[in-house]
């Protein structure tokens, strides 16, 4: 999924981003309130995780101003600021989530999971399409029970299209939540991985999952 950090405390900024993108995540940040709401208003994160106390803006005009404008981001608000009355501000202000600092990063993790189970309207943290099963905890895929070797690539393409199964997923819509702004990918990038994915998932004794509708993009399920 992809994610944006707005959060002026560059130590707190830098562990963050680095523990997203080793869970998987496309990761793009911002130190102070106006980059982080003209990066938020373009509207392509899942998750933003949104520092209240921000230089310039504050958190709170940034979560305002995004949902004023019909952003659909979920955000989940990092402050300091722990009293009941705080969060209700935040809450109220629109924020999905709200997590007190210091947090354990594994608490920020496990809540931003959440946050996009929440978003794709998935209770559990498994999904299954037909003999495959996709753990996002774990973040591993086992097709009759087997454990399937996949890439960090492939097993984010994996994800996005299984949290949205039996859905046309478009390669555009691939692109703005697989990468960050620092990719420099190929055009032809995500058809290569879903050829990856394919020769991994279909073959003799498994129905093929993982369907091309021509000019419009791709479905992971059972079709027919």
């Amino acid at each position: 999924m992809r994610v944006l950090i707005v959060e002026d405390y560059e130590p707190l900024r830098i562990a963050t981003a680095k523990a997203l993108r080793e869970a998987g995540h496309a990761v793009d940040v911002a130190a102070d309130g106006s980059r982080g709401l003209e990066l938020g208003m373009g509207g392509q994160y899942d998750v933003i995780v949104l520092d209240l106390m921000l230089p310039g803006l504050d958190g709170l005009e940034v979560l305002r101003t995004l949902r004023e404008e019909k952003v659909q981001s979920d955000v989940l608000l990092l402050t300091a600021k722990d009293t009941v009355q705080d969060r209700i501000r935040g809450l109220d202000s629109g924020a999905d989530d709200y997590l007190v600092k210091p947090f354990d990063m594994d608490e920020l993790l496990a809540r931003t999971r959440a946050i996009v189970r929440r978003r794709y309207e998935r209770k559990t943290p498994t999904i299954e399409i037909g003999d495959l099963a996709v753990d996002t905890v774990a973040r591993s895929a086992r097709l009759a029970g087997a454990l399937v070797e996949l890439t960090a690539r492939e097993y984010a393409l994996l994800e996005y299209l299984a949290l949205r199964k039996d859905q046309v997923v478009s390669r555009s819509e691939i692109r703005e939540h697989l990468y960050d702004s620092r990719s420099n990918a190929a055009s032809n990038v995500i058809d290569v991985y879903v050829s990856y994915l394919r020769a991994k998932l279909e073959g003799p004794g498994h129905p093929k999952i993982l369907h091309t509708k021509r000019g419009q993009g791709y479905i992971l399920g059972l079709q027919g």
